[in-house]
């Protein structure tokens, strides 16, 4: 553990401010005030991909990881809460299945990931960190990163009561080494706390909610969607395995990225540990988790590349707006560093 650094979840966040109609009602009802009946259904001019829906749904699956500061535990199964969440997640994941390409093989969703291109890559956020960016944009990618990497792992936890057999071995396998494998230091969630630290960032967890683009709050919101439901439970091994697979060589840029700028060894450690673990973890999630699962449960295997091309497609949509405003000389952030 870094000596400067600090427990990222000794304290539960502050709730954030809200992005529109939908996150205003969630958050009035946490903050005790009176509240709308929840709607029916929403308009259809809400944006899917969009800060208010994106929002709201990142604060009611919060109520199930750390809570918020001042809000009752009890409103995690808060019935209006739970059936707003309901008509969020349906225009999420309506919007997903309509823009993700069919597929019904895991393996040939998974083929593309497999290969590295040849020279630097235009489209990718590590290719562009690596060579051109700047110690501040990696100071702004950590900070939207830190929604997810400060709950590393989290998610995927949620798949494991619902796994059986050789998958559910490899998948428990994976993720003791996502947790330090016993060492409260090494825990990754940790490692990347450390790796805030060395960059001047608040390492208190969801600090950074306020300023993460809605493209990073869907990343983040695809986990806890896959997670939190049983009959997503292919998307959500789908979803794990695009993230292993894709993780060595970002990793290994990543960490070239910070080394190049002056970051500091703990910032460096924390891509080094993934470009090693995630090497191993690739090929047992491959083989085993989702060789496992398709043996045990056939009928998941479209589910399984659904969650990988949903992961790819929100991963690709936050690459192009990071991308898009660091091209332009400006902050990817809502609110600067």
């Amino acid at each position: 553990m870094h000596p400067g650094s600090q427990e990222p979840r000794g304290h539960s966040p502050p709730l954030p401010q809200p992005r529109g109609d939908s996150s205003t009602t969630v958050l009035k009802a946490l903050g005790g005030a009176a509240t709308a009946p929840v709607p029916l259904a929403l308009p259809r001019t809400v944006d899917p991909y969009g800060d208010d829906l994106q929002l709201a749904l990142y604060v009611l699956y919060e109520l199930h990881y750390q809570g918020f500061d001042g809000v009752s535990d009890e409103h995690e199964w808060n019935p209006a809460l739970l059936a707003l969440r309901g008509l969020l997640e349906q225009r999420f994941l309506e919007a997903l299945r309509t823009d993700v390409p069919p597929q019904t093989d895991a393996d040939e969703a998974l083929a593309p990931l497999l290969v590295e291109p040849v020279g630097h890559d235009e489209s990718s956020v590590s290719h562009y960190l690596q060579r051109d960016g700047t110690l501040e944009q990696l100071r702004e990618y950590a900070a939207v990163r830190s929604l997810y990497h400060l709950k590393e792992a989290d998610p995927h936890a949620w798949v494991l009561p619902r796994l059986h057999g050789r998958a559910k071995a490899a998948m428990v396998a994976v993720e003791f080494d996502e947790f330090g494998a016993g060492h409260p230091e090494d825990i990754h969630a940790q490692l990347f706390a450390d790796l805030m630290t060395d960059l001047g960032l608040r390492t208190a967890y969801g600090h950074y909610v306020d300023t993460a683009p809605a493209e990073a709050l869907a990343t983040v919101n695809l986990m806890s969607l896959f997670g939190l439901h049983r009959a997503l439970r292919g998307a959500l091994v789908g979803h794990f395995a695009a993230v292993e697979v894709a993780s060595p060589p970002g990793s290994r840029r990543l960490a070239s990225a910070l080394r190049r700028t002056g970051a500091g060894p703990a910032a460096a450690r924390f891509y080094d540990e993934h470009v090693e673990a995630d090497a191993v973890h690739e090929q047992v999630v491959r083989r085993d988790v989702i060789g496992g699962l398709r043996a045990s449960e056939p009928m998941l295997e479209p589910d399984i590349a659904f969650g990988v091309q949903a992961t790819v497609l929100l991963e690709e949509r936050l690459g192009r707006q990071l991308l898009g405003a660091w091209r332009d000389q400006r902050s990817a952030l809502r609110t600067p560093l």
